[in-house]
């Protein structure tokens, strides 16, 4: 798979990265040992390097699944980038305490840590803060980032879910105190969810050289092969239209429709890296075809107006 630059880093992945939010969906460990190394040597075999983490995935039991695999295969762990997030904090933690965000520097420096320790790692490569926290104060963050960093704890840094202004705020802060800016925005990104063309998102993308990291790049599956579109209602129709246009073009190349729609992002100037999510080996191989799918500019707005469920003005 072809490779792409992470941001102004020196850090490069692969134009697709994996998705480890499903990895271990069970309580057993050896059921979800099992599921992360078939997902996890397939993903590596097509030629992923990215894996993308969160604290949250799984409780926590994602990480551990995937450091399994890695203290099982100790070689791996130089070809690939692990990413992961924080700032998530489910409900009773503490006892009593609601569902929230946090990005105090002590969570921040407390979730790295413990995130290190299951993924069996040193060192995170990408660390990324998952939704933005209303009380978040930049300075704090950037205190944490550069303990973290100074630390030889966390390469590079990103965030995930942010709008434009959270990110330019942020970036400000960073650059100020830390010398050292975001590399990444990881936001939802489909044919089915279009915010990031029209609310600045990839443009400031461009602008500051940030990745954008496109989370759910199937629309959760319904893009993907066998998908349909459900319930009735305006969303849904046109769902049904890109499905059917994406099922067209498809045809007519010889490749498969979840292929065509992540080759859509690919297509980007941007520079999208779609996240992808399953753990069935041969949709792993399938989705990593879209890298070889070069799209006419003619044939991405087919695709667009598809999704937008009317031409442009």
């Amino acid at each position: 798979m072809q490779k792409t630059p992470l941001g102004e880093s020196k850090l490069s992945s692969s134009r697709l990265a994996y998705g480890c939010w499903r990895l271990a969906p069970a309580s057993e460990v050896r059921t979800n040992l099992e599921t992360a190394r078939t997902a996890v040597l397939a993903a590596v075999e097509a030629g992923f390097t990215l894996f993308d983490h969160a604290d949250v995935y799984c409780h926590t039991r994602a990480e551990s699944a995937f450091g399994e695999v890695l203290r099982e295969n100790p070689k791996l762990r130089k070809k690939l980038l692990v990413a992961t997030k924080c700032g998530i904090r489910q409900a009773e933690e503490p006892p009593g305490a609601p569902h929230r965000y946090d990005f105090s520097a002590e969570h921040i420096i407390r979730s790295c840590e413990n995130s290190l320790r299951r993924l069996h790692c040193e060192e995170i490569d990408l660390f990324q803060l998952h939704r933005p926290d209303w009380l978040m104060d930049a300075d704090e963050v950037a205190i944490a980032f550069a303990s973290l960093h100074k630390s030889g704890k966390v390469r590079e840094f990103g965030v995930s879910n942010f709008s434009p202004a959270q990110v330019g705020m942020i970036q400000r802060t960073l650059l100020k105190k830390l010398e050292q800016p975001l590399v990444s925005n990881q936001v939802e990104i489909s044919l089915a969810k279009l915010d990031a063309f029209t609310d600045a998102t990839l443009d400031q993308c461009q602008t500051l050289n940030l990745t954008p990291l496109a989370w759910s790049p199937l629309a959760g599956g319904l893009l993907g092969d066998g998908g349909k579109a459900s319930p009735p209602g305006e969303k849904a129709g046109r769902l049904a239209g890109v499905i059917a246009a994406l099922d067209a073009m498809a045809a007519e190349r010889n490749v498969t429709r979840a292929a065509l729609a992540l080759a859509w992002l690919l297509k980007h100037p941007a520079k999208i890296i779609p996240i992808i999510g399953s753990t069935n080996p041969d949709r792993i191989r399938a989705a990593a075809a879209a890298d070889k799918i070069e799209l006419s500019r003619e044939d991405w707005y087919r695709l667009l107006h598809a999704a937008r469920g009317e031409p442009l003005p």
